[in-house]
């Protein structure tokens, strides 16, 4: 049978004995260290048979439309050309950035091989938000295949949200303001301002509040007042922030005015009292025959029932006697 290669622990065992042998002649000159290091270098064709990778950062951060550098660096490898590949796994679907040499999908154009191995990507938006992963693939390795993933987070900055704040409350009513914003990555928090003063999340937790009755949700930005009290008029606004950035709303005035029932009791009455006078000029006017026509009526009369052409003379002996335009006397 044909004998192989010896392996690693065999070549290793007469290496690691020279290295002791010399350590036991101080007489050569050699300095523990220095006979440290070569035992290393004796070893090291036995030891690196494996490629390996590391990364500078697995998690980089980026605001959108900059630049970033997905960092993936071999640190061994015996073999001169290793396979590269890139590729992206987002929304549980993985596709190829980087395949047989050229950029692949929508980061055609935008991106780069970088230091034989390292991805770089030029102006960068939300949709690069995603894993990526590089693998390398060394045939003359032991190890063949070594891989890292890294996590690109692009950071979207927020628009103006858009605000609603009611023009006017009563006094006591309950009152909700909205803040909403789509676009801002991470999702952004919200801040309301009154008079241009921060409000804080709850009423009650701020002495300078005392006198109202707030609450903020910071995360779906609703500002609700159980009840408006007159020192919460002014001029409203809303900031959406995170990591990126921030944008405000244009200022909105809600005006908190006092309800006048005993006023508002008056009006109706005074409504009511002008219907009843109305209503009784038209009936008293019906009464008197202001809504008949007379001359309609009298002409009805005269005409129902006679034919064209005929005409009625009327004695009292006689009665009704027909002439028609053909008598001849």
């Amino acid at each position: 049978m044909r004998a192989g290669k010896p392996g690693c622990a065999a070549r290793r065992q007469p290496l690691t004995t020279l290295v002791m042998a010399l350590r036991r002649r101080p007489g050569l000159g050699l300095s523990p260290r220095l006979r440290d290091l070569l035992l290393l270098l004796l070893l090291r064709g036995c030891l690196i048979r494996a490629v390996n990778l590391k990364s500078l950062n697995r998690t980089p951060v980026v605001q959108e439309f900059e630049s970033v550098e997905l960092s993936c660096i071999i640190t061994d490898t015996q073999t001169r050309d290793p396979r590269i590949e890139w590729k992206k796994i987002q929304d549980d679907q993985t596709t190829y950035v980087f395949f047989d040499n050229n950029i692949q999908g929508d980061l055609e154009g935008r991106a780069e091989i970088v230091g034989v191995t390292s991805l770089r990507i030029w102006n960068v938006t939300r949709t690069d938000s995603a894993f990526y992963r590089c693998e390398v693939v060394a045939r003359n390795d032991r190890k063949e295949i070594d891989e890292i993933v890294i996590e690109l987070t692009v950071q979207v900055k927020p628009v103006a949200p858009v605000c609603r704040v009611p023009k006017a409350v009563p006094v006591g009513k309950a009152a909700t303001l909205h803040c909403q914003e789509s676009e801002g990555y991470p999702r952004p928090y919200y801040s309301w301002y009154r008079n241009n003063m921060v409000l804080p999340t709850d009423s009650k937790a701020n002495p300078r509040f005392r006198n109202s009755s707030f609450l903020l949700n910071s995360e779906t930005g609703t500002l609700v007042f159980s009840a408006v009290h007159k020192e919460d008029s002014g001029q409203y606004y809303c900031i959406a922030s995170n990591d990126a950035g921030s944008a405000k709303c244009e200022e909105q005035e809600m005006e908190v005015y006092d309800l006048n029932i005993a006023g508002i009791i008056g009006g109706i009455l005074v409504v009511l009292a002008v219907l009843a006078l109305i209503t009784v000029g038209i009936c008293c006017a019906y009464r008197r025959g202001y809504f008949i026509n007379n001359k309609h009526d009298a002409e009805s009369y005269k005409n129902a029932g006679r034919p064209d052409e005929v005409n009625y003379i009327r004695t009292d002996e006689e009665g009704d006697f027909r002439h028609k335009s053909s008598f001849v006397i």
